[in-house]
């Protein structure tokens, strides 16, 4: 049914994306393949000389201290390799963050709790509020790991043919929450742990500074303002341009007998459940309030700084909370984990503890992939970080900049058309970053911009352009879902559909991101878009 509209994509820019990113390797692979370039070049890098001269540290005779850059075939870096091989592996900042983070989200979605929240929210939407509903739920879905592709957008297609609107505008609009608004969202959840992983092995491995602490919630504030903008921009981008564009849709017989019947409403066991994950989710977080603000405060450090600096309204409020901050990974866990085991024992899809343990079990065998992937990129970034190539790239690239005469706003807007640029090749959001962060964020921080204002100025490319890549690994599905509702709808179909969505996505995210620096607001609690590197050097 497919193989025409297949055929017609091999032409052009969108057959040129098709066709470069199928030839590209495995992630895992092209990690590998990385690592055997990174070493040839280390090598080479070392036998010229390459160096820069550190931008932060001097010698005690106060005399700058100079990278030099060190093959990765030295004796000393090839017992490192083979010697810490474990630990390179297990010390991996993503690793720890994303499978406590997603040992309570699997229980959470596996209950049911996920599928039914969305469905109990889209289904009860008013006809003219259709868009902004779906759109909103379809953001706050990436909580949900693959629940949002794989419930809610054939869910918005039914809805809007039960509303006398186009099902393929529905699926456009969902698809374009889930996936082109892949980063917005009203709390940090797993997405967060496992960028900031990476973000935080990208500054312990730059050398620019010691101690510096990045955190799970340190681009709260930023997703939050790309959902509030994104909302009304898919709502306006659905009804005004891709719907009219569709036109009028009469079901077919078969089609109305087929889908009729499938917007169902929730039975009484879910919406007792959906109570009972309200309740549970309270529970935790009054927990986390009284920690901070009750008696021993556990979540406080108080003594983060010296009683004179105290005194003399030296001390940073951040220093004070970054017990807190460090603890969201585990208050995200406890939430997820809590609210989807009040949900499954309320609808009955939790019934013992043997079956919350069979969940959280299977959430983490749903993890193989992601571990194999994550060994290989610990091991590129540990490397990279070994042969100083990170750090005097940054030094370097960050010069080049200067001399430019770049405003910094626009550096952050190419980033972000760079980021979406490269998605259109390589998918996994944990991939291109591991291949980013060890030089654009030493290289972001030497010109101003804090660890969070880099991991945020990746994440709106890395998002704007998903909706429009063959390669991106749920647009098969998305395909399928629409061809349910319309025959020969195919890849270029689809692709065209959701280019208006990514164009105005990608423009409205530079334009946010260049505002916030400018603004000058911080980014999360305790992460500030810019400051200096004395600053961040400063106990």
């Amino acid at each position: 049914m497919t193989d025409a509209p297949v055929a017609a994509t091999q032409k052009g820019f969108l057959g040129f994306v098709e066709r470069a990113g199928n030839k590209l390797p495995d992630p895992v692979f092209l990690f590998f393949y990385l690592i055997l370039i990174l070493i040839g070049i280390s090598v080479a890098c070392a036998l010229l000389g390459v160096s820069a001269i550190h931008p932060t540290q001097t010698a005690e005779d106060g005399t700058p201290v100079i990278i030099s850059a060190a093959s990765l075939l030295s004796p000393e870096n090839l017992q490192r390799l083979w010697v810490d091989m474990p630990k390179t592996f297990t010390h991996f900042h993503p690793l720890g963050y994303v499978l406590v983070v997603m040992l309570g989200a699997g229980v959470a979605e596996r209950s049911g709790m996920f599928a039914s929240g969305m469905r109990a929210a889209v289904r009860g939407a008013p006809t003219a509020f259709l868009t902004p509903v779906v759109a909103l739920i379809a953001m706050l879905s990436n909580h949900a790991s693959d629940a949002g592709y794989v419930v809610l957008i054939p869910l918005a297609g039914i809805l809007y043919a039960v509303a006398g609107r186009h099902p393929i505008a529905g699926i456009a609009a969902a698809f374009a929450g889930v996936s082109g608004g892949f980063s917005a969202n009203i709390t940090p959840g797993q997405l967060d742990a496992l960028l900031f992983g990476i973000t935080q092995q990208a500054v312990d491995n730059s050398g620019l500074v010691e101690g510096l602490q990045v955190n799970i919630a340190g681009n709260w504030f930023f997703i939050t303002a790309l959902l509030v903008i994104y909302l009304p921009i898919i709502w306006f981008v659905t009804d005004r341009i891709i719907e009219p564009r569709l036109g009028k849709w009469t079901p077919t017989e078969e089609q109305a007998r087929d889908f009729g019947n499938e917007d169902k409403p929730l039975d009484a066991g879910q919406r007792k459940g959906l109570g009972r994950a309200g309740l549970a989710s309270l529970a935790v977080i009054a927990l986390w309030v009284f920690m901070t603000v009750g008696p021993g405060t556990p979540l406080i450090q108080e003594d983060a700084c010296a009683a004179d600096a105290m005194a003399a309204g030296e001390c940073s409020v951040h220093a004070r909370l970054a017990p807190l901050y460090q603890s969201l990974v585990a208050a995200f866990f406890l939430l997820f984990l809590f609210a989807g085991w009040a949900y499954g024992a309320a609808a009955g899809s939790i019934k013992n503890h043997r079956d919350l343990v069979a969940m959280m079990a299977e959430a983490m065998k749903d993890m193989g992939y992601y571990l194999v992937l994550a060994f290989a990129a610990a091991h590129f970034v540990a490397m990279f970080g070994w042969s100083n190539l990170g750090l005097i790239g940054a030094v370097h690239g960050a010069g080049a900049i200067e001399s430019s005469g770049l405003p910094l706003p626009v550096v952050l807007g190419l980033i972000v058309l760079f980021t979406g640029f490269l998605n259109l090749f390589i998918g996994s959001a944990s991939a291109k970053w591991a291949l980013l962060a060890p030089v654009l964020v030493p290289m972001l921080m030497l010109l101003g911009i804090s660890p969070e204002g880099a991991t945020a100025a990746y994440r709106v490319g890395d998002g704007a352009t998903n909706i429009i890549t063959p390669l991106m690994v749920y647009f098969p599905l998305i395909l399928i879902f629409a061809q349910r509702w319309q025959k020969g709808f195919g890849l270029g179909s689809l692709t065209a559909l959701m280019l208006p969505y990514s164009v105005w996505l990608l423009i409205s995210g530079i334009a946010l991101t260049v505002a916030w620096f400018y603004l000058g607001v911080d980014l999360g609690p305790g992460a500030p878009v810019a400051y200096s590197l004395p600053e961040i050097a400063t106990p």
